[in-house]
């Protein structure tokens, strides 16, 4: 047994590694997606798939990545090997999400081969070679070929239509070559896929070096009582909240018109049913969703209702079960198109389990913006207004639910791409008001100085993100060119001079507003 001091020892030395290997990404990386935006994700797994920790990095990567794992469990693992998918139907999210998956062995660490043994209770060097777990990383890149520039395009209608399908395989030199000429900007998608293997190959190091220390079955104790520790935690929060039934809906704003997305949520004692039946079922346009993005939602929904300072593992989603019918919005069949569903479908998910227990939503959306052609690719998501809390304002301009990236410098993108930003403000009194306030949106105005074309994926430009308690709505986002409004879904061309100026939306108020406030 591992006592609760230890416990917390060996917990932090795993999220250590996770951390170390998204730093190694971060600064290895060669796009302003990766190494500006921080787009991307890192986690451990056990030699059965189960996600033991993960780095705080973007909530849609991390709850979907044990499915990318699970897909290559039956493969042939050897040392040095590395695997690559982004198919959504086979663990992917969407396209430009590459993940890149290390096996990892026992055995000394290369810098370390030299010394004898370890401290008392290390590894056997009879454990050498034994697979011991996976290290993981995800990262979006700028571009995965297709017809549209960033491969985000607001009008797919099937997978095909958003860009290279890498179905699981071994990554190699050969790989990484064959890959990045499919895609825009090889030479930049060769070094972002380089930057993946060398996180991987850090995390693997680590995860040795604490094999060595700690010993072989230590660490494989330690990834079991992490896993059973975040579930305890889990199930005693559930227990926390009142037993009943609970439901709320929202809508996505397809180009065809509003989707529906019907929630039963439903507590008892420790555990928790989150039941998506009567859902729109999936449609020709791009907010589809793997299943594994629909149980990502689900999960940051649920972490951000019981305690967030639980491990981040899967044990913490043990006591969670997710319905979503096949052949629905949130359990779409091949080939669907899903690149709008893993970034705006996902985040009204988070949106309706949250409004399920009484929270303002927050701006729900990512904003998501791409300009390019084939030369250059930049892709964003902006931030925007949170939703308030019982006791306390929503903060304004932040990434929420499941984006949690960074904005891309003014300075680093005028470098980088032939944009000018015009405007970047606060748009002031944008959160609905309430006795606690939601946060503002933003403004976010580019000037082109090419021939750029652009891709808007975004929502909440019909719909307001609605308050709580008496609180009220924020103010819907817009989507300008030139002064003249753009659709929620909008695709076209920048000629050098105008301008696209987006307004985020603000986050719903909580409680009734104060007339004398």
């Amino acid at each position: 047994m591992i006592d609760s001091v230890e416990l917390q020892v060996l917990a932090g030395a795993l999220r250590a590694i996770c951390e170390e290997m998204g730093a190694v990404l971060i600064r290895s990386a060669h796009s302003a997606n990766i190494k500006e935006r921080r787009d991307a994700s890192t986690a451990l797994f056990d030699v059965s798939g189960e996600m033991v920790m993960q780095a705080e990095h973007i909530p849609v990567h991390l709850g979907a990545m044990p499915a990318a794992v699970a897909t290559i469990l039956g493969e042939q693992q050897a040392p040095g090997r590395a695997w690559i998918l982004n198919d959504p139907y086979r663990g992917g999210t969407h396209l430009p999400d590459i993940t890149v998956i290390t096996p990892v062995f026992a055995g000394r660490p290369a810098a370390r081969a030299g010394r004898r043994g370890g401290r008392a209770g290390g590894a056997d060097d009879r454990d050498s070679g034994q697979l011991i777990g996976f290290a993981a990383n995800r990262a979006h890149h700028a571009d995965v070929g297709g017809p549209t520039p960033g491969s985000m395009p607001a009008d797919s209608r099937t997978l095909a239509d958003e860009g290279v399908v890498i179905e699981p395989r071994v990554l190699d030199q050969d790989a990484i070559s064959e890959l990045s000429r499919q895609m825009r900007q090889p030479d930049q998608r060769r070094a972002d896929l380089r930057a993946q293997l060398a996180a991987g190959r850090a995390g693997a190091r680590r995860l040795q070096e604490l094999h060595e220390r700690v010993g072989h079955d230590r660490l494989q104790d330690a990834f079991t009582e992490v896993l059973d520790y975040a579930e305890r935690r889990t199930r005693a929060c559930l227990r926390e909240l009142e037993d009943g039934r609970r439901t709320a809906r929202d809508v996505l704003e397809a180009r065809e018109g509003d989707l529906e997305i019907v929630l039963a949520a439903t507590v008892t004692g420790e555990r928790v049913t989150l039941d998506f039946t009567g859902t729109a079922a999936q449609h020709e346009g791009n907010l589809n969703c793997p299943l594994a993005v629909t149980h990502s939602a689900c999960y940051f929904a649920i972490r951000v209702l019981t305690d967030p300072d639980i491990p981040p593992s899967a044990g913490a989603y043990r006591p969670i079960e997710v319905i979503a019918p096949e052949g629905s919005l949130l359990n779409a069949r091949f080939p669907a198109a899903v690149v709008g569903g893993n970034v705006e479908t996902s985040s009204r998910v988070a949106d309706v389990v949250l409004r399920a227990f009484g929270r303002a939503a927050g701006q729900g959306t990512m904003n998501n913006v791409v300009l390019g052609n084939e030369n250059v690719v930049y892709y964003e998501t902006i931030g925007g207004g949170q939703g308030a809390c019982p006791d306390a304002d929503g903060p304004s301009a932040v990434h929420v639910a499941m984006s949690n990236t960074l904005n891309t410098p003014v300075e680093a993108l005028e470098l980088e791409f032939p944009l000018r930003m015009v405007q970047y403000s606060l748009r002031r009194g944008s959160g609905g008001d309430g006795a606690h306030n939601g946060g503002d949106g933003v403004i976010r105005e580019l000037e082109a100085l090419a021939p750029l074309d652009y891709s808007l994926i975004t929502e909440r430009r019909r719909h307001p993100p609605p308050g709580a308690a008496g609180g009220l709505p924020g103010a819907p986002g817009r989507n300008l060119l030139d002064g003249e409004e753009l659709p929620a879904k909008a695709t076209g061309r920048l000629r050098p001079g105008q301008r696209l100026r987006i307004e985020t939306p603000g986050g719903g108020g909580h409680g009734r507003p104060d007339p004398e406030r």
